[in-house]
Formats: C-alpha cells, structure tokens, sequence
C-alpha cells in the first residue's frame, strides 16, 4: 500500500529550514567524541554512579524520538571520569539515529574502552514516540541495561548496583 503525502499550499517555506536545523543537531553525535579522554588516577575501588542522565535519541526504524534517563555505573580500576564526561558519553550516542538497545551497549563499550574498568553497568529507561504516535499507540517505557565485569560476573555487586540504582 503505498503511501503518497502532499504538502498543503500554505505550509511555510522556513518549516523546511528549522526542521532541517533539527536533525541536523539531533544527530550531531556522529561528528562528536565521547569525551572520556580525560581521566584522574585515583584510589577508588567502589561503585561510581551518575543517575538520571536526560537524553533524547531518534529511533533508526522510524525516525521518531524516543528520549528518557541513562543511569551509569563503573567500578574504577585505577581511574576515574569527571562527572560531565559520562554526560556528554551519553549525549554523543544519543545524539546518533539509535535504538536504545545500541544506546546502552555503545555508552558501556565507551566506559569499558577509556577506563578499563572492574565492572560497568547501563540502565536506560525512555518512552518512544514511535510506539506512542503509530501502531499500537500505547504509553510504555522501555528498560534496557548493559552489565560487564563483575556487574555481571560477580552476583554481590550486581545487587548492590540494581539497589543504589533503584534509591
């Protein structure tokens, strides 16, 4: 079934400009590193967590936005991140066409790459409006979590991770 849209008579020519501008910023990520390159070396062995990192990512099935929170954990070996760097990790994938799915794995394998770290861990939470605005046209939210190293290996620290996450 083919689908053919029309553009009415009166639609305003610089609509075209600002929704050009839009995606143009909304997928900026591409040409952004992830801004883990700045590291301390510290005396820290316990679980670093930045909780409710907002994002908002298009999905690369329907171009719609999906947006939500990212929560990130790690378990430094020998350094640590600054604060705004796991920010701006999650702001560059986001800012790429996404799946959530992709989203979590990327941010981990950033962390895991740049700090080597004795566990990472990942908790999206996000609602799609592709699910909202087509389809079923349903409100849900999406979980995904990436867990490696001892988050995943090691049964202690994921449940001390899953019970500081859910605080």
């Amino acid at each position: 079934m083919e689908h053919i849209v029309t553009l009415p008579e009166t639609m305003p020519t610089d609509a075209v400009v600002r929704w050009q501008n839009a995606m143009h910023e909304m997928t900026a990520g591409y040409g952004i590193d992830p801004g883990l390159d700045v590291t301390f070396d510290i005396d820290c062995d316990e679980v670093v967590i930045s909780k409710g990192i907002q994002f908002s990512s298009l999905c690369e099935h329907h171009l719609f936005p999906f947006f939500g929170t990212a929560d990130i954990a790690y378990i430094p070996s020998d350094k640590v991140v600054g604060l705004s760097k796991l920010a701006r990790t999650v702001d560059c994938y986001a800012r790429r066409f996404q799946t959530q799915e992709g989203l979590s794995r990327q941010i981990a394998d950033a962390i895991c790459l740049a700090l080597n770290p004795v566990g990472t861990g990942v908790v999206i939470k996000a609602t799609h409006t592709c699910q909202k605005c087509r389809g079923i046209t349903k409100d849900g939210e999406m979980v995904t979590s990436v867990m490696r190293g001892a988050f995943r290996n090691d049964p202690a620290a994921r449940s001390e991770l899953l019970q500081l996450l859910s605080l």
